[in-house]
Protein backbone atom coordinates (compact mmCIF):
# COMPACT_ATOMS: atom_id res chain seq x y z
CA UNK A 1 0.00 0.00 0.00
CA UNK A 2 2.90 2.28 0.50
CA UNK A 3 4.23 1.87 -2.73
CA UNK A 4 1.17 2.21 -4.53
CA UNK A 5 0.83 6.03 -2.32
CA UNK A 6 4.21 6.68 -3.52
CA UNK A 7 4.03 6.59 -6.52
CA UNK A 8 0.61 8.16 -6.22
CA UNK A 9 2.61 10.94 -4.96
CA UNK A 10 5.10 11.12 -7.99
CA UNK A 11 2.74 11.06 -10.37
CA UNK A 12 1.24 14.54 -8.55
CA UNK A 13 4.22 16.08 -8.68
CA UNK A 14 5.03 15.03 -12.09
CA UNK A 15 1.84 16.81 -13.01
CA UNK A 16 2.31 20.18 -10.63
CA UNK A 17 5.40 20.00 -12.50
CA UNK A 18 3.72 20.06 -16.10
CA UNK A 19 0.91 22.51 -15.02
CA UNK A 20 3.46 25.00 -13.74
CA UNK A 21 5.76 24.74 -17.41
CA UNK A 22 2.02 24.77 -19.07
CA UNK A 23 1.36 28.65 -17.18
CA UNK A 24 4.70 29.70 -18.15
CA UNK A 25 4.25 28.57 -21.58
CA UNK A 26 0.81 29.92 -21.54
CA UNK A 27 2.60 33.61 -21.36
CA UNK A 28 3.87 32.83 -24.89
CA UNK A 29 0.37 32.36 -26.64
CA UNK A 30 -1.99 34.66 -28.10
CA UNK A 31 -5.36 34.99 -29.38
CA UNK A 32 -6.97 37.40 -31.11
CA UNK A 33 -10.65 38.84 -31.89
CA UNK A 34 -11.95 41.91 -33.53
CA UNK A 35 -14.97 43.48 -33.50
CA UNK A 36 -17.02 45.33 -35.99
CA UNK A 37 -15.97 43.37 -38.67
CA UNK A 38 -12.22 44.08 -38.29
CA UNK A 39 -12.37 47.65 -37.13
CA UNK A 40 -11.30 47.12 -33.77
CA UNK A 41 -8.50 43.99 -32.44
CA UNK A 42 -7.55 42.59 -28.96
CA UNK A 43 -4.79 40.30 -28.42
CA UNK A 44 -4.67 38.75 -25.17
CA UNK A 45 -2.53 36.39 -23.91
CA UNK A 46 -2.83 32.55 -22.38
CA UNK A 47 -2.30 34.37 -18.83
CA UNK A 48 -5.36 36.68 -19.75
CA UNK A 49 -3.36 39.74 -20.13
CA UNK A 50 -4.30 42.29 -23.14
CA UNK A 51 -0.70 43.09 -25.12
CA UNK A 52 -2.65 45.13 -27.45
CA UNK A 53 -5.25 46.68 -28.86
CA UNK A 54 -6.05 48.23 -32.17
CA UNK A 55 -8.81 50.55 -33.75
CA UNK A 56 -9.24 51.52 -37.01
CA UNK A 57 -9.17 55.42 -37.50
CA UNK A 58 -12.47 55.53 -39.79
CA UNK A 59 -14.52 54.57 -37.00
CA UNK A 60 -13.59 56.82 -33.86
CA UNK A 61 -16.13 59.07 -34.05
CA UNK A 62 -16.40 61.72 -31.13
CA UNK A 63 -20.35 62.01 -31.84
CA UNK A 64 -20.62 58.37 -31.09
CA UNK A 65 -18.29 57.49 -28.34
CA UNK A 66 -20.55 54.74 -27.05
CA UNK A 67 -20.47 52.45 -30.23
CA UNK A 68 -16.69 52.46 -29.99
CA UNK A 69 -16.59 51.65 -26.46
CA UNK A 70 -18.81 48.38 -27.16
CA UNK A 71 -16.34 47.31 -30.15
CA UNK A 72 -13.66 47.52 -27.77
CA UNK A 73 -15.26 45.62 -25.06
CA UNK A 74 -16.76 43.27 -27.26
CA UNK A 75 -13.47 42.23 -28.86
CA UNK A 76 -11.53 42.40 -25.40
CA UNK A 77 -13.94 40.15 -24.24
CA UNK A 78 -13.86 37.90 -26.99
CA UNK A 79 -10.31 37.74 -27.12
CA UNK A 80 -10.34 36.79 -22.78
CA UNK A 81 -12.97 34.05 -23.41
CA UNK A 82 -10.89 32.29 -26.04
CA UNK A 83 -7.43 33.35 -23.92
CA UNK A 84 -9.33 31.38 -21.19
CA UNK A 85 -10.81 27.77 -23.23
CA UNK A 86 -7.02 28.04 -24.48
CA UNK A 87 -5.83 27.58 -21.04
CA UNK A 88 -8.47 24.85 -20.15
CA UNK A 89 -7.75 23.14 -22.99
CA UNK A 90 -3.69 23.08 -22.62
CA UNK A 91 -4.67 21.78 -19.29
CA UNK A 92 -7.04 19.11 -20.42
CA UNK A 93 -3.90 17.51 -22.09
CA UNK A 94 -2.19 17.32 -18.70
CA UNK A 95 -4.98 16.50 -16.71
CA UNK A 96 -6.60 14.29 -18.78
CA UNK A 97 -9.98 15.59 -18.93
CA UNK A 98 -10.39 15.68 -15.04
CA UNK A 99 -11.90 18.83 -14.05
CA UNK A 100 -9.81 19.99 -10.88
CA UNK A 101 -10.84 23.33 -9.67
CA UNK A 102 -8.69 26.39 -9.17
CA UNK A 103 -6.26 25.07 -11.44
CA UNK A 104 -6.98 27.37 -14.28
Amino acid sequence: MAKGFGNMMKQAQMMQQKMARMQEELVNKEVTASSGGGVVTAVVNGKQQLLSLKIERDVVDPEDVEMLQDLVMTAINEALKQSQELAQSEMGKITGGLNIPGLV
